[in-house]
């Protein structure tokens, strides 16, 4: 199994999500999205599988400074928000062999995708 986990280092809920995998011994390996912002047809493939709901980063500040227009965005809208901005990607997001699985971080279910 391959994993990655994006998100950024200074991140509580990163911080707990690689606790808890190094805890469980599993091997990942973590991409900064502040350093490496992922490519927007990455951002569209993750979206079509995860939402764009999900993976709204809605306790930023990027997120906060949005217009009230952003109540009614489209998918589209938001994978060109998320490629603009990786900020507004909520933190961590598990991508399992090529695949979007999961994105924040719950032991439960994060037990049942990785497994």
């Amino acid at each position: 199994m391959s994993l990655q986990v994006f998100g950024i280092p200074t991140c509580g809920t990163c911080k707990k999500a690689f606790q808890w995998l190094n805890n469980h011994s599993i091997a990942y390996e973590f991409i900064n999205t502040k350093d490496h912002p992922p490519a927007k047809t990455e951002i569209k493939n993750w979206v079509s599988i995860l939402g764009a709901k999900p993976m709204r980063n809605t306790s930023g500040q990027s997120y906060r400074a949005l217009g009230e227009e952003k109540q009614t965005w489209t998918d589209a809208q938001w994978i060109d928000a998320f490629a603009d901005d990786a900020m507004l990607l909520k933190r961590p997001l598990f991508v399992k062999d090529g695949t979007a699985v999961f994105v924040g971080f719950r032991e439960d279910v994060l037990q049942q995708v990785l497994k």
